[in-house]
């Protein structure tokens, strides 16, 4: 008996002759616990708002259908219709210069 009261008296003695403690190491234990358990809790009620909203996720992820989306116009067709464009305003305006140079002669 007198053997265990000499090692608890030693055991106090270990800590400091202070009697404070340092409770820094199980301060900061305490706060990456709550953090961790966050961040748990976050992933977890992810997981279930994912398994609830299959659907409207993967509608994010998806292409939309290649009927809603226009074709791109070819370059070449473009260009018929610019020609054409151009040659149907010369047409127009062609006459009326024609016109208006014969009455000036």
């Amino acid at each position: 008996m007198a053997v265990v009261a000499a090692g608890a008296g030693g055991g106090s003695a270990a800590l400091g002759d202070s009697d404070s403690i340092d409770y820094s190491v199980h301060e900061a234990w305490n706060e990456a616990t709550n953090v961790y358990l966050l961040v748990v809790l976050a992933s977890l009620a992810l997981l279930v708002y994912a398994r609830r909203n299959k659907r409207r996720i993967m509608r994010i992820f998806t292409l939309p259908p290649a009927a809603e989306t226009p074709p791109e116009p070819n370059f070449y067709d473009s260009m018929k219709k610019i020609r054409l464009r151009q040659q149907l305003e010369m047409y127009s305006i062609g006459p009326e210069w024609n016109h208006s140079s014969l009455q000036l002669i």
